[in-house]
């Protein structure tokens, strides 16, 4: 009899951010598959919880993928966490999900928090439907990524680095429409920034921009005429 893999949604910033039933799959699973293992026993320790664990991420996926497709063929139950967030949402977690449903393994999500969708609940624009990109092209594509954004029909939410987000919104400075930046969400340092995309350019050139960003940016104004610039 097959184990069962848990799709674990872990918290963005804030520890406290992780729900009953996260809690109780993490301390009940036999194996959690995690993105750095140092960064998971933190959270891990914070609620008193001691399974083993075993690193999943970009460069390790190939060399582990496969030990956790046995352990889970041998009848074992394993949680896919990542550092931060719902896994499978623009990191190698859909592989995992993808070859566990293949070999017929019982796949189940346990959800919680999520950045882009913590930032468009706060948006203050219409976000009854939306485009996701996860995260830009660092070059190949880079460009057409964004002229494809002034032109959709829809809200668009990305991610963006620190080392990258003035060149973005340089990008963009000029665009009709408004940006709503997340950074550092639900962290000690979080700020929520609304306006024109020059205007948003224009703060960020004067104040911090360490940190992880999530980016909403409205090509129309969505009926929201008046959104207050912070």
């Amino acid at each position: 009899m097959t184990g069962k893999l848990y799709i674990v949604a872990t918290p963005i910033g804030n520890l406290e951010d992780i729900t009953l039933r996260a809690l109780s799959v993490l301390k009940s699973v036999d194996l959690i598959a995690c993105e750095d293992t140092r960064h998971t026993k933190i959270l891990l320790d914070r609620h008193n919880i001691h399974r083993p664990l075993i690193s999943y991420h970009q460069h390790s996926r190939l060399q582990n993928l496969t030990r956790i497709l046995e352990a889970l063929a041998a009848g074992q139950s394993v949680a896919l966490v990542t550092d931060a967030g719902t896994p499978g949402i623009s990191d190698p977690g859909n592989i995992l999900v993808h070859d566990a449903v293949a070999a017929g393994i019982k796949v189940e999500p346990i959800p919680g928090p999520s950045a882009l969708i913590a930032l468009a609940s706060v948006a203050g624009i219409a976000m009854d439907r939306f485009l996701f990109l996860g995260f830009l092209p660092h070059k190949k594509g880079r460009q057409t990524s964004i002229q494809q954004m002034m032109i959709s029909k829809v809200p668009v939410i990305f991610y963006e680095s620190t080392h990258r987000i003035l060149k973005t919104l340089e990008a963009l400075t000029g665009a009709p429409g408004l940006l709503v930046i997340g950074r550092e969400l639900t962290k000690k340092f979080e700020e929520i920034v609304r306006g024109r995309p020059r205007e948003v350019l224009e703060y960020f050139q004067t104040h911090e921009t360490a940190g992880e960003f999530v980016v909403v940016y409205s090509p129309s104004d969505n009926n929201q005429d008046d959104i207050p610039f912070d």
